[in-house]
């Protein structure tokens, strides 16, 4: 009986995990290149230098940074909305996650070598893959997928029509 009562809840949890982590996977690659291009500024340069030649541990800490960073601007967020400035609010929280994910993409890019000589890190890492794949396989058999697929291809094949091509 428990399980039937839960079984909502657990697709509701999947389907918000499932968006969250596609928001990741589509952005981290096109943020991290970005980052990247912006980083060959001379002092970013050097700095993402530093971040790469980071021990194990030191490599750790520095995913959480952008975390700490960002708490101030989220807390500022929250308080724009208290005094009714949602939108603003709002606003200052979409900003601070692409933001975010823009700088831990980059950031995991470079410390990646050196948190894969941490034992412990190497299974987590692993399973959160297979975590991942999994779930986007899911969200990939679903049939609201397929159907974005299909009118994807088909407002593609649209606009060559109208542009002549």
């Amino acid at each position: 009986m428990l399980k039937l009562l839960l079984m909502p809840l657990r697709a509701i949890v999947r389907a918000v995990l499932a968006v969250l982590i596609l928001f990741e996977e589509w952005g981290w690659n096109w943020f991290a290149r970005i980052m990247a291009r912006i980083a060959q500024l001379p002092i970013l340069h050097q700095l993402e230098r530093w971040i790469a030649n980071l021990p194990p541990y030191g490599a750790l800490v520095m995913l959480i940074v952008p975390a700490i960073l960002l708490l101030p601007v989220k807390l500022l967020a929250l308080y724009l909305i208290g005094r009714k400035r949602a939108i603003l609010g709002i606003s200052v929280i979409l900003i601070a996650k692409v933001v975010g994910t823009a700088v831990v993409a980059r950031i995991f890019q470079l410390i990646h070598p050196a948190l894969m000589r941490l034992p412990w890190f190497v299974p987590l890492y692993a399973r959160w893959i297979r975590w991942k794949e999994g779930l986007l396989a899911w969200v990939r058999a679903s049939w609201s997928w397929r159907w974005g697929r299909v009118l994807k291809r088909a407002i593609k094949r649209r606009l060559k029509h109208w542009r002549g091509e």
